[in-house]
């Protein structure tokens, strides 16, 4: 028989399990990117900008503040231990970064249900808007972390 514990009674029980899976993400590693908090269905991260993330103009690649919103995308959207994956994204880019800044990414979950989840998301760096981000996960019906069936509903 399944218990009635809640995907928030999940994320609450298996918090430190779901933060440490999320935090040592190979790519996020790879850039230096840091998972600062995590809510359920949000996350924050940070990124210090170094010399080899700038682009031809001598500003912050796209693709770094992708991928940083990206990394928050993923963190929010895992934030209950169920396995989410992507599924669209579509990023505004207002502002551009600047070398030896450093960039801060925010995602807040909008509408979540049994498949699918909807969220907004945020990079900035000192205080300007630098990118926004709207993305669409799909909710796998197995959790990453060890939760017993019978836990979860």
């Amino acid at each position: 028989m399944k218990s009635s514990m809640t995907e928030q009674e999940v994320h609450q029980k298996y918090y430190k399990q779901i933060f440490e899976t999320l935090e040592q993400e190979p790519y996020a590693q790879f850039l230096g990117m840091k998972l600062i908090e995590m809510g359920e269905g949000t996350a924050t991260a940070e990124l210090e900008v170094n010399d080899h993330m700038l682009n031809s103009h001598g500003t912050v690649h796209g693709a770094i503040i992708f991928s940083l919103a990206d990394y928050v995308f993923a963190a929010a959207s895992n934030s209950y231990g169920k396995t989410s994956v992507g599924l669209s994204t579509n990023v505004n880019f207002m502002s551009p970064g600047r070398r030896g800044s450093r960039l801060r990414a925010i995602a807040e979950e909008e509408k979540r249900n049994n498949r699918t989840a909807w969220y907004k998301i945020r990079v900035e760096s000192d205080g300007e808007l630098l990118a926004t981000m709207e993305a669409l996960v799909y909710r796998k019906s197995h959790y990453f972390v060890p939760v017993e069936e019978s836990e979860s509903n």
